[in-house]
Formats: C-alpha cells, sequence, structure tokens
C-alpha cells in the first residue's frame, strides 16, 4: 500500500507542477480569441456567454492535484511544491504575468492548504471542494488586480477553475475506494 500511495503521491507532484508552465503557456497562445497583448480566451458559459483567460482551466486542476499531493505525500511536500511551483510560475512566463501569476499561485495554494489540513479529517470530497473554492477565488482576484488592473474577467474566471474542480471531485469520487485506501 505504501508503494501505491508513493508513486501516486509523484504522480500527483508532476502533474500539480506541471499545471503551472501549461497555464502560462495557454494564457498567451490557447483560445478561441487571442489578441496581441491581451490573454487568449476561452467561453466558460455559454448563456449567456462568458469567457476567461485560458490558464483556468489549468489553475483549477492544480488547486486539486495539491490536495491530493498532500494526502499522499504529506503537509512539508506538498508545502515544497507550492514554494517551487511559485519559482516556477515566476520563471515560465513575462515579467507582466510573472508576478501577478506567482503571487497569485502562491496566496491562493497556501490558502488552499490550510483549509484543506484544516477539513480532510472529516470529509476529503468536502476538503477539496472548499478548499479549492477558497484557492480559486483568490487566485482570480489577486491575479487579475495585479496583471490587469481590473476585474473583468472574474465570473469566467471562478467559473472556469470550478469547472476543472467539479470535473476532478467527480473523478476522485469515482475513484474514491482506492483513494480511501491511502
Amino acid at each position: 500500500m505504501f508503494h501505491k500511495k508513493l508513486i501516486l503521491g509523484i504522480m500527483c507532484f508532476i502533474i500539480f507542477l506541471s499545471m503551472i508552465p501549461l497555464a502560462g503557456y495557454s494564457l498567451l497562445h490557447l483560445g478561441t480569441i487571442c489578441n496581441p497583448n491581451a490573454p487568449c480566451l476561452i467561453p466558460v458559459w455559454f448563456y449567456p456567454l462568458i469567457y476567461a483567460p485560458s490558464g483556468v482551466l489549468f489553475a483549477g486542476l492544480a488547486l486539486v492535484f495539491r490536495d491530493l499531493l498532500q494526502r499522499c505525500l504529506g503537509l512539508y511536500i506538498s508545502l515544497f511544491a507550492v514554494i517551487l511551483g511559485t519559482l516556477i510560475s515566476y520563471v515560465y512566463v513575462g515579467p507582466e504575468i510573472a508576478i501577478a501569476g506567482s503571487m497569485a499561485y502562491l496566496i491562493s495554494e497556501l490558502s488552499d492548504t490550510v483549509f484543506y489540513t484544516w477539513i480532510q479529517r472529516y470529509n476529503l470530497i468536502l476538503a477539496v471542494f472548499i478548499s479549492s473554492c477558497v484557492g480559486l477565488i483568490l487566485d482570480s482576484v489577486i491575479f487579475l488586480h495585479l496583471a490587469f488592473h481590473n476585474y473583468e474577467f472574474i465570473l469566467g474566471q471562478i467559473i472556469g477553475k470550478t469547472w476543472m474542480v467539479l470535473i476532478t471531485i467527480i473523478l476522485i469520487k469515482l475513484s474514491r475506494k482506492y483513494i480511501r485506501k491511502l
């Protein structure tokens, strides 16, 4: 059982850290609307049509994978991953986005860690959901304020990240029998 937990933890560590460059890349290069000197956008709600910067998909996943990483490898490894992820976030994108992304990432992931640590003793799914919601709201507000100095995409950011959290929670629920043993 320890071997399976270690392997799953290493996978979560790698996936968690990969979300940072994927979010940065998609923000600048992938979307249904990509204008020069602006983030690429994707639709996250269809009536009324609401857009968000495309990095929201990976940012939402990162919040959940940090929780799973902590469940498998512990609090200190997940905190190390948050610090390492903050450095990667700063290095990967241009300076105008780097500070905003790094600060939003660090604060949202640390907040996610605090809430997850507190609630996970009682209910895994509830802990993932609540901690991710806290993290995604903080990440959205901080990133948009620092990167663009406006909140034009705040609703889209929150909706897009919430979609990814809900999809991941469904996958956790489906694999709960396996995860519960960890």
